[in-house]
């Protein structure tokens, strides 16, 4: 399964994200290039303890759907709803300049990939406690889909 745990997995995810545009077309939803970038960012940012993100968890949540998502051999379908405060539309953080906010996603992920699994780490909002395992393939998959959501 792939994961940011891998280097090539990570270094594809980061290959694929060079590869967007400001005026890349999305083929679902209805966030723009640049808001995905800051959704991507402020979505890690939870997970560091520096974004707060209202929760939607129960045990569903955390058990059955964190195991299909996580686990399955699946692409995540479109139109999740995600938490408002992570939608740049409503509480997220607003796109200010296209570079400087990829830069500053590409360092988000690469304290991501090298923080220890001791830290300190919030709970998802949805999916609850993660295993280093799990926050890994989570990172992964989370942009995956949205850089899918452009066809990269």
């Amino acid at each position: 399964m792939k994961s940011l745990r891998n280097p090539a997995d990570k270094e594809e995810l980061l290959r694929r994200l060079s590869a967007l545009q400001p005026d890349t077309r999305r083929r679902w939803g209805r966030m723009s290039p640049h808001q995905m970038v800051c959704h991507l960012s402020d979505s890690f940012l939870t997970l560091f303890g520096e974004k707060d993100v209202s929760s939607a968890t129960g045990r569903l949540q955390r058990t059955v759907v964190k195991w299909v998502a996580l686990q399955l051999p699946m692409a995540w379908p479109p139109g999740i709803p995600t938490r408002p405060e992570v939608d740049q539309e409503f509480g997220g953080t607003r796109p200010v300049e296209f570079g400087r906010d990829v830069g500053a996603l590409l360092d988000i992920v690469e304290r991501f990939t090298r923080q220890s699994p001791e830290f300190g780490w919030r709970p998802h909002p949805i999916f609850g406690a993660l295993t280093d395992q799990e926050r890994m393939r989570w990172g992964y998959l989370h942009m995956d889909h949205h850089l899918r959501q452009f066809g990269l």
